[in-house]
C-alpha cells in the first residue's frame, strides 16, 4: 500500500467537528447551583438514615439533627448563603470538592482513579496496537483542537432530539449574547451544560505537594508523553501551528520507542504516583533537587500520557485490571488523563479524578471513538514513513540512593495492595434497558434495587450504598448523591428474599414499581441539586475551614455510618464504552462500575474481600432472575 494511507473520507484533518454554536457560548449565562433550604434538606438525610438505624437510634438522630437546624446548622447555612452571593463566578461546591480530592492523602491509584474501557474498533484490523494508537492519538488531538478554536460542540441535553438537527435553531442560539444564551435554548427545552471541567482535559497533571497537591495545566505544550516498559519519550505531535503531525510520522516514533525500550529499567521512577501523597511529594522535592525538574516538567505539561502496554489480557477481567492500575511501571497515575493501548489493539482510559468527573471524559471518550473508527488517519498494513525524522527524546533521570530507595518501597507497597484488591466482571442477558422500559420502569432504579437484594440476601441488612449523579446542568457543579438504599428498597429486599412465597406476584411487582418511581424521584432531585450529601458536606467543610469545633450533627456515629459507603456505585452508558470500574472506597465495601445496555445488564465489581465479592455477584444473579420473574408474572419458587 502507498505510504502513510490516509483515510479519504475525513473532510478535515484537524478538526472532530466545527460547531455553529461555540463551544464556551452558554457558560456565561448557565444557571447557578441552588443551596436548597436547611430544612429540605435535614428531611432528605433523616429519610436516607431511617431504613439504616434501629427506632431508638433514628430517634436519636432525629433530635441532633432538629438541634443542628435550630443552632449551629442555621448559622452556617446562613453564612454559606451569604458566602455563596459574594462568588457568583463559581458554585458553592466547587472549591470544598476540589480541597476534598486535593487534600486527600491516600494513594490516587485503586483509591481515586476510575477507568473506562473503549468498545474494539468494529474492523478488526484496525485493533492492532500500533493503528488503534495512532488513530486514537490524532483523534484525541483534534479533539483538543476543536476545543481551543471553540468548533466543540456544547454539551447540550435536549429535551426535544429534533433541536439537535436544527440549523435555525444553532443559528439563532449563535447570534445570542453569551449573557443571554442559556435562556434562549431553555425556551426550547434544551439544557446547555457546564463545560469548565474541560480546560483540565489536555496538558494538566496532579502535583503532589505536602497536606494539599496542586494542579497544573500547561497553556502550549504540543508533545505527547510515551510510555513503553516503563521508560518515557516525549515528541511532538503539533507543530509550530497546530497542525497535526502526519499519521506515518507518529507511527513511526511509535515503532522507535516500542524497538528502544525493549527493556524494564532497573527503578521505574513511576511507581512513585502510587505513593502516599504525602510520601511522594517529599520524594518529589528530591527529585527536582537531583537536577530533574526539566524532564518533571515535561511530564506533567505533556499534551496527555499514551500507554504502550506490553499486555496481552486473556479476558475482561485481565483487562479491566491493566486499565484500573495495570502494572504499575507503565503508568503516570497523576496525568489527568493515560490513553493505554494493550499489547493486542484494547483501549481504555485511567484517569485522574480531582480535576474532572466522567461528564468530561465520556464526552472525549464518544467523540474520540467515533471520529477513529469513521475516519482513521492510519490504515492497516500502512508503512511508516522511512524519511521521518525522529525526533524522540527519552527522558533519562538522575536517581540518588535515597530516590532509588523510595522507588523499590513504591514498587512493593503498589504489588502489596494491587494483590488484596479483587476484580470481577459480571453479566446478565436475561434482559436489558429495552425490556425494562416497556415495563415502565427506570432501568437504572433496577439494577440499584437489585443491589440492595442482593446485599440483604447475602448479609441479612441493608447498608449505605452510594450513587454519583451529575450536577453539570450549572455552572461549576460537580456531582451529587443518590442514596438507593431507601425504606421502600428494605420492604422490597425484605419480602423477595424472607417472604417470597407469601407474598403475590402482583404485591412484588407493585413494591418494585414504587422502588423505581422513588429511585427517578432521587435521581430528579440529585440532578437538580437538591440532593442532601454536597450541602451537608460544605457546611461540614465551612465550619472546619473556619477553625470551629465540629458540630455534634457530624460527629453522630449515624452520619458517620452513611457516609462509609459499602455499595459505592457508578455507571456511564455510551456505544464507545465497553466496561468501567473503579476501586472500592471502603475496605469492607463493594465498588460496582454497572452498565445498562438495551439487551443485558453488567458491572465491573471490585472489593478486598474476595470470597464475599464472588458471593455478591452470584447473589446478584439470583437477584436479577427474581426480579424478571416477577416481572414476567411468575411466582417465587
Amino acid at each position: 500500500m502507498t505510504e502513510g494511507i490516509v483515510s479519504q473520507v475525513d473532510t478535515d484533518h484537524h478538526f472532530v467537528h466545527r460547531s455553529t454554536i461555540p463551544t464556551m457560548h452558554f457558560q456565561d449565562s448557565l444557571p447557578r447551583l441552588p443551596i436548597p433550604k436547611l430544612e429540605h434538606t435535614l428531611k432528605r438525610y433523616l429519610a436516607a438514615q431511617e431504613p439504616l438505624l434501629d427506632d431508638k437510634q433514628y430517634r436519636n438522630t432525629k433530635r441532633i439533627a432538629k438541634e443542628f437546624e435550630k443552632g449551629a446548622g442555621k448559622r452556617l447555612h446562613r453564612e454559606l448563603v451569604e458566602l455563596d452571593e459574594k462568588n457568583t463566578h463559581t458554585s458553592y461546591i466547587s472549591d470544598p470538592w476540589f480541597n476534598m480530592y486535593l487534600s486527600a492523602r491516600e494513594p490516587v491509584v485503586l483509591n481515586f482513579n476510575p477507568f473506562i474501557s473503549l468498545t474494539p474498533d468494529p474492523r478488526e484490523a484496525y485493533n492492532n496496537q500500533l493503528v488503534r494508537a495512532t488513530n486514537l492519538i490524532i483523534s484525541s488531538i483534534k479533539f483538543l483542537n476543536s476545543l481551543q478554536n471553540n468548533y466543540l460542540r456544547p454539551d447540550i441535553y435536549y429535551g426535544n432530539p429534533k433541536w439537535s438537527e436544527s440549523r435555525l435553531f444553532k443559528n439563532f442560539i449563535r447570534l445570542l449574547p453569551t449573557s443571554v444564551s442559556w435562556y434562549g435554548a431553555y425556551m426550547v427545552n434544551a439544557y446547555p451544560l457546564d463545560m469548565s471541567q474541560y480546560k483540565r482535559l489536555f496538558r494538566s497533571s496532579r502535583i503532589p505537594k505536602l497536606n494539599k497537591d496542586e494542579l497544573f495545566t500547561s497553556e502550549c505544550s504540543r508533545h505527547l508523553l510515551v510510555m513503553r516498559n516503563g521508560h518515557f519519550y516525549v515528541f511532538d505531535v503539533l507543530d509550530s501551528v497546530d497542525n497535526i503531525l502526519h499519521p506515518s510520522e507518529i507511527v513511526a516514533h511509535l515503532i522507535y520507542i516500542i524497538q528502544e525500550a525493549d527493556h524494564l529499567p532497573e527503578f521505574a521512577l513511576s511507581y512513585l504516583t502510587t505513593e502516599d501523597r504525602n510520601i511522594w511529594a517529599t520524594v518529589r522535592q528530591q527529585l527536582l533537587e537531583a537536577g530533574n525538574e526539566e524532564n518533571l516538567k515535561k511530564i506533567d505539561s505533556a499534551i496527555f500520557c499514551l500507554c504502550l502496554d506490553n499486555i496481552f489480557p486473556k479476558d475482561e477481567d485481565e483487562l479491566s485490571q491493566c486499565l484500573l492500575h495495570g502494572n504499575g511501571f507503565n503508568r503516570w497515575f497523576d496525568k489527568s488523563f493515560s490513553l493505554i493501548i494493550t499489547g493486542d489493539g484494547h483501549a481504555g482510559i485511567n484517569f485522574e479524578h480531582s480535576w474532572g468527573d466522567g461528564v468530561a471524559v465520556l464526552r472525549f471518550v464518544n467523540e474520540v471513538y467515533r471520529n477513529s473508527t469513521r475516519h482513521p488517519a492510519l490504515l492497516p498494513h500502512s508503512r511508516s514513513s522511512e524519511t521521518t525524522v525522529i525526533t524522540c527524546e527519552r527522558l533519562k533521570f538522575k536517581l540518588n540512593d535515597s530516590i532509588q530507595s523510595a522507588i523499590q518501597v513504591a514498587h512493593e507497597k503498589f504489588d502489596e495492595r494491587k494483590k488484596k484488591m479483587s476484580m470481577k466482571r459480571f453479566q446478565f442477558r436475561k434482559f436489558g434497558k429495552d425490556y425494562i422500559v416497556k415495563q415502565r420502569m427506570s432501568p437504572d432504579a433496577i439494577f440499584q434495587l437489585a443491589c440492595q437484594i442482593t446485599f440483604y440476601r447475602q448479609f441479612g441488612k441493608v447498608v449505605p450504598s452510594y450513587e454519583a449523579c451529575s450536577t453539570a446542568a450549572f455552572k461549576h457543579g460537580r456531582t451529587e448523591t443518590i442514596r438507593p438504599t431507601s425504606m421502600l428498597t428494605k420492604q422490597c429486599s425484605q419480602a423477595i428474599v424472607e417472604e417470597r412465597r407469601k407474598r403475590s406476584v402482583a404485591e412484588l411487582r407493585n413494591m418494585i414499581d414504587e422502588c423505581s418511581k422513588y429511585h427517578r424521584r432521587l435521581q430528579m432531585e440529585a440532578a437538580l441539586g437538591n440532593g442532601f450529601d454536597r450541602h451537608l458536606f460544605a457546611l461540614k467543610h465551612l465550619a472546619v475551614s473556619r477553625g470551629e469545633p465540629t458540630p455534634d450533627f457530624f460527629l453522630d456515629t449515624a452520619y458517620q455510618k452513611i457516609n462509609h459507603n459499602i455499595i459505592s456505585t457508578s455507571t456511564l452508558q455510551s456505544p464507545a464504552v465497553n466496561l468501567g470500574g473503579f476501586g472500592p472506597v471502603v475496605s469492607d465495601g463493594f465498588g460496582i462500575g454497572y452498565h445498562v445496555s438495551d439487551n443485558w445488564l453488567g458491572c465491573n465489581a471490585t472489593s478486598y474481600l474476595d470470597e464475599e465479592l464472588q458471593e455478591f455477584l452470584r447473589c446478584l444473579e439470583y437477584s436479577l432472575n427474581d426480579i424478571f420473574d416477577i416481572l414476567e408474572g411468575r411466582p417465587l419458587m
